[in-house]
């Protein structure tokens, strides 16, 4: 990710309603949910919502899938990766007992099968703040 990119998804982020959409794709990954539910959901207007879905789509911050006559909306879950990594690529000068703690706030909240949520060294540092 670049600069132009990161700064495309946060101007896309920074408008409520927008975070709203964007928040809501995120909880229904990885089925999505198609305009006229997420309209329902946060009472929006459809030709409102479609603006919005299209500034969040050109962010690179949400996909589009057509299904029959649904169009399904999914949060592009890599995008928020590389945006993370992006902000937090030069975290603390290098120092991980300063960012175990950020860190550890970004794990999510259902790991994949097999996998724990648990990073020892941010473990570590909240028991020592």
């Amino acid at each position: 990710m670049d600069t132009d990119n990161a700064l495309a998804a946060f101007a896309a982020l920074a408008q409520p309603t927008r975070l709203d959409v964007f928040r809501l794709l995120v909880a229904h990954e990885p089925d999505g949910m198609p305009a006229g539910e997420v309209a329902r959901r946060l009472d929006v207007p459809h030709n409102t919502l479609s603006t919005h879905l299209g500034i969040l789509a050109r962010a690179g911050l949400i996909e589009a899938e057509r299904q029959s006559r649904l169009i399904l909306y999914r949060a592009r879950l890599d995008a928020v990766r590389e945006l993370a990594s992006f902000i937090l690529k030069d975290c603390c000068g290098g120092k991980p007992d300063i960012c175990a703690p950020l860190i550890a706030d970004l794990q999510p909240c259902c790991p994949a099968a097999g996998q724990s949520t648990d990073i020892p060294a941010a473990k570590e540092a909240r028991h020592v703040a």
